[in-house]
């Protein structure tokens, strides 16, 4: 079409013509003159929008997805970090929790003995053949070698060697490690050794071996077993409890006798422990040893029900004239 003078008059006349009606229409509302001739286009032109919408909305959702998608992917990997950071610190709000009960404990622990320690953590587990796991602090701290190690339940080692930083400690459950014991309210003495990993195997959980001196000695399961001590306090400590008599080997005619015994600590989960930097000035004997469990309560036998037979040598008592005995049966003429 060509732009000439009269076209644009044309447009131009059309443009106020509509203008017009939209304005009348709108003024009009339901009562317009033309609301007529809006059901009409309504009817015409409605199908065509539908049709003409539902083939445009998929693109224009398609486009808008598209020029979404970087905002809303950075958006969820900061949720995810800002998720991950959240349970990290629950984490270690959970963790240090457990770590300050464990601390406060040892501490309760070390004061009953009379000994001065040197609170310390566990930060990684040996994987030679040795049963050793290293600690987060050494020389700089006052740590040398041969000093003991316990957490708040007992025994878990001594240290063998030291850096500045960090020492390695040899648990009990080494099968190097050799112990002066000593059975709980009483004065036979033995040696504990470590049975190694295999102590663990098999569900037996005795990873320690206890070698009673005297062959004749009495032992009895459940007994308990305390450090005897070594000379000079290296590298043990008397009183740190060990463990508790689970199994006794029965086999006679050894020098010694064998029992098996359940350690106090789980060395699987070694995390808060203590370097004695100092002994105490006398042994504190059975003091550190936790309550013994309550005896499980006798079960009750039922009740014995009277016999109805009579005792011998007693007679029955008579029974009053005219009463009937329950177990008889009543004769024909009653």
């Amino acid at each position: 079409m060509k732009d000439t003078r009269r076209t644009r008059v044309v447009l131009g006349a059309l443009l106020v013509v509509a203008l017009a009606m939209i304005t009348i229409d709108y003024r009009g509302g339901d009562d317009s003159p033309l609301r007529g001739l809006r059901d009409v286009g309504a009817t015409v032109f409605g199908p065509v929008e539908r049709v003409s919408a539902a083939v445009v909305r998929p693109v224009g959702d398609t486009f808008d997805s598209i020029t979404d998608a970087p905002g809303e992917r950075r958006r969820a990997d900061r949720l995810e970090r800002q998720n991950q950071r959240l349970r990290e610190q629950l984490r270690a709000l959970s963790l240090d929790k457990d770590r300050s009960a464990q601390l406060q404990r040892m501490l309760g622990t070390a004061g009953t003995g009379g000994y001065k320690v040197l609170a310390a953590q566990v930060i990684s587990a040996g994987q030679g053949f040795e049963d050793t796991v290293t600690i987060d602090v050494g020389s700089r701290g006052g740590v040398t070698r041969d000093m003991t190690v316990m957490s708040a339940d007992g025994l878990v080692g001594r240290v063998t060697r030291v850096g500045p930083a960090t020492a390695t400690v040899l648990l009990a459950t080494d099968q190097t490690s050799s112990i002066g014991s000593r059975l709980e309210a009483s004065k036979e003495i033995g040696i504990v050794q470590g049975r190694g990993r295999r102590g663990f195997g098999g569900g037996g959980g005795t990873p320690l071996r206890f070698q009673l001196l005297d062959a004749t000695a009495p032992i009895a399961v459940g007994q308990r077993i305390v450090t005897l001590g070594s000379q000079g306090q290296r590298p043990y400590v008397p009183g740190v409890p060990i463990g508790v008599v689970e199994r006794i080997d029965r086999s006679a005619g050894g020098l010694t006798r064998t029992a098996y015994v359940r350690p106090f600590v789980r060395f699987t989960s070694l995390d808060v422990v203590a370097v004695v930097v100092a002994p105490p000035k006398q042994d504190p004997r059975d003091a550190l040893l936790p309550p013994k469990p309550p005896p499980p309560a006798p079960s009750t036998s039922p009740s014995a029900h009277p016999s109805a037979t009579p005792t011998r040598g007693k007679r029955p008592e008579a029974r009053p004239s005219g009463t009937k005995s329950p177990f008889t049966r009543p004769s024909r003429g009653d």
